[in-house]
């Protein structure tokens, strides 16, 4: 097995090997089969907690509680899970980290695509082997969903609306008879015990592809929402920040608390389309302004202030970050940005520098 640490993204049962290994030790509750550990043990790795015997699990989903309750309580029925939300709203982090806990193993993933076709889903050939032996089990390439049926285990699949919709209701089968044909072996793979699905979905993506009534019916759909408060979006983005930081190996730098929430702060006034007092109402982007691209501005002015700075992110670092995380229509944006600055950001006698940076920074 290689070095995690060399690995630029180790997946989620590599990185928390360690409390997974200790919730499974100290799990007392029932667990249902092929499931590494009880749908409680499975809540408290996802939200975090502190065992009986004083151990600390990590918060991996800052959110509300009853939400991944729904979560965990579906993957244990015979319904499949939709998480759905805008971009950045941590539903592939919550899909993979529910199938690490559940299964001890999150690869078993479909990436969806618009050029998709039924293979990814069902299963492919071994070409060489087909033309030489014909259809016969040796020539077969399972999908990860196959493999998950095979083992009883999660399957996932990534943006399940930018599949075309007759590559879609492939799922139709799997999700209601829990077999998945096939004709040319005149065989059908059943699912074990255990196989469930996890989708994510979001209705912000241009070539959004509507799922049919018959497929949205196996799905249990919940729907992850972007931070409800202030304090819960800093915290995310700080713990996020610190873990990312620390596996692209950048200088141990300080946690640049105050440019977090100045960050935050900027991306909710413009999201909700009014000031944090109410006072004044705003134009809104047509850029999601979602936690994770807050999470990726700070990560790319660390980068700018370790490489090419003091250490010490302000500002300057931050200031091409936020303009490339706001501005996605160079015309509309640019407008809603450049008003922004003039009556909000000018008007605060703390964010002096933030405005000289941004508007030196479009000036070029």
């Amino acid at each position: 097995m290689a070095n995690t640490n060399s690995i630029l993204r180790p997946h989620a049962e590599s990185v928390y090997a360690d409390e997974l290994a200790h919730l499974k030790k100290v799990d007392e509750y029932a667990r249902p089969t092929n499931w590494a550990m009880s749908p409680r043990a499975v809540l408290t790795y996802l939200l975090g907690g502190k065992l009986e015997d004083g151990t600390e699990i990590e918060p991996k989903y800052f959110g509300n509680r009853r939400l991944i309750e729904v979560a965990v309580a579906t993957l244990a029925t015979d319904r499949a899970l939709l998480l759905v939300g805008i971009p950045g709203t941590a539903k592939t982090w919550v899909s993979e980290h529910l199938s690490a806990a559940i299964s001890g193993d999150s690869t078993l993933l479909v990436q969806g695509t618009a050029g998709m076709n039924e293979d990814a889903l069902r299963y492919g050939w071994n070409y060489a082997r087909l033309i030489a032996e014909g259809p016969s089990e040796q020539a077969l390439v399972p999908s990860p969903l196959m493999v998950a049926m095979q083992k009883g285990q999660i399957a996932r699949i990534e943006e399940l609306t930018r599949i075309p919709s007759d590559v879609q209701d492939t799922l139709i089968t799997v999700l209601s008879e829990k077999t998945l044909p096939v004709p040319e072996l005149n065989q059908e793979v059943q699912a074990q015990r255990g196989f469930n699905l996890i989708a994510t979905a979001n209705d912000r993506d241009k070539g959004v592809n509507e799922l049919s009534s018959a497929l949205r019916r196996r799905f249990n759909t919940v729907v992850l929402p972007l931070p409800a408060t202030f304090e819960e979006e800093v915290t995310i983005v700080q713990t996020r920040v610190e873990k990312i930081g620390k596996s692209l190996e950048l200088p141990d730098l300080p946690t640049p608390l105050e440019e977090i929430k100045r960050l935050v702060q900027i991306f909710r006034e413009l999201r909700s389309g009014r000031t944090e007092d109410g006072r004044t109402k705003l134009k809104s982007p047509s850029s999601t302004l979602s936690t994770a691209e807050a999470i990726s501005v700070v990560n790319s002015g660390q980068a700018l202030s370790a490489h090419f700075g003091d250490g010490n992110l302000n500002a300057r670092d931050m200031a091409a970050g936020i303009t490339g995380a706001i501005v996605k229509d160079p015309i509309q944006d640019q407008i809603i940005w450049k008003e922004y600055l003039e009556t909000v950001v000018k008007s605060r006698k703390e964010w002096k520098d933030l405005y000289s940076a941004c508007k030196e920074f479009l000036t070029h």
